[in-house]
């Protein structure tokens, strides 16, 4: 049975809002929450990018049934391994256990901003296996030194740590990812709904697993404005896992994105008032085999509407996938 959460999009919304879509999205029914976790949006008009981790140590004050994960948080660059470590600790204790963290290698938009450069594909992904190290070690609780290629830690510990642990999932894009993080992550992370990523993960990692993905749609009462809001703010969308991750700034995405057209943005994003169509589009990542399907409503402007009305019906036709 596929669970469909909810996504806090930190780029369409500030915090204050960010925290009533929370408790009005588990109203709704949503089985879990699931934030970014940026510095900046990725185009200028979505506006916002608080800061992920206090928006989500409110939430879990705000919310008392769903799940929440970071989606995703990078521990390499803007923010050391060993404070990810102590945060995602902080943040499953908050909520009682229904923290899960969230990691990938990153892209530059948010990374870059601590002025230590961009390295390659490769080193990202190196340090993200070192990082996930560091962090589980650091879990234990016990008193951690480290000395690796990447990062130091000298005689950390985290002195709050749940007994129940907690879950790691990881952001995969091919074999070879697959190949390196499934034997060091609890869950799977992608972002397209590929049965390869599903099976190759299962044959990789040992025992069970969430597989967790994620799709926008654009509800709005008019197909047009639905559109129009679409291209707005998420035709970047399209650019895909190797423009995105490498592109330092909003000016960045105006100008690669600059020639999508609003019939482009269309036919990759379902828009629109039929909620039968919205529903449809989550239909790869169920016959994909993912476990997980989060949903972004792109636009800040209706998301009041659409949580209020919208995401019941909506979640009963997502569900009748199954």
């Amino acid at each position: 049975m596929v669970r469909f959460g909810y996504t806090l999009m930190t780029e369409q919304s500030g915090p204050r809002e960010l925290v009533r879509y929370a408790q009005a999205a588990e109203d709704a029914g949503f089985d879990f929450e699931v934030s970014s976790d940026h510095y900046s949006p990725w185009l200028t008009s979505q506006g916002h990018a608080p800061y992920a981790w206090a928006v989500l140590g409110a939430v879990a004050q705000a919310t008392s049934r769903v799940d929440l994960m970071t989606y995703v948080t990078c521990p390499t660059m803007r923010y050391h391994p060993a404070v990810v470590a102590q945060k995602s600790a902080t943040l499953q204790l908050l909520s009682e256990g229904r923290f899960t963290l969230g990691l990938g290698s990153g892209e530059s938009l948010n990374e870059h901003v601590v002025g230590e450069g961009w390295p390659s594909v490769d080193t990202r992904q190196s340090m993200l296996e070192e990082a996930v190290e560091i962090i589980r070690e650091l879990h234990t609780g016990e008193l951690v030194t480290f000395d690796g290629e990447y990062f130091r830690v000298d005689s950390a510990r985290v002195w709050d740590v749940p007994d129940e642990g907690i879950p790691i999932g990881i952001a995969v894009s091919g074999g070879e990812s697959i190949e390196r993080f499934a034997p060091l992550g609890d869950h799977m992370i992608a972002v397209e709904p590929e049965v390869e990523l599903v099976t190759g993960w299962d044959a990789a990692h040992e025992g069970s697993s969430r597989k967790i993905g994620q799709i926008p749609i654009s509800w709005d009462p008019d197909l047009e404005t639905a559109v129009e809001r679409a291209h707005d703010q998420f035709r970047w969308f399209g650019g895909g896992w190797p423009v995105n991750a490498d592109l330092p700034t909003p000016a960045g995405f105006e100008a690669a994105s600059r020639f999508v057209r609003t019939d482009d943005v269309a036919e990759s994003i379902a828009c629109g008032p039929d909620l039968g169509a919205l529903a449809e589009s989550a239909r790869p990542f169920v016959e994909a085999g993912f476990t997980d399907v989060a949903i972004v409503q792109i636009g800040d402007e209706q998301q009041e509407r659409f949580l209020a009305e919208v995401a019941e019906p909506l979640l009963e036709r997502l569900r009748a996938l199954n």
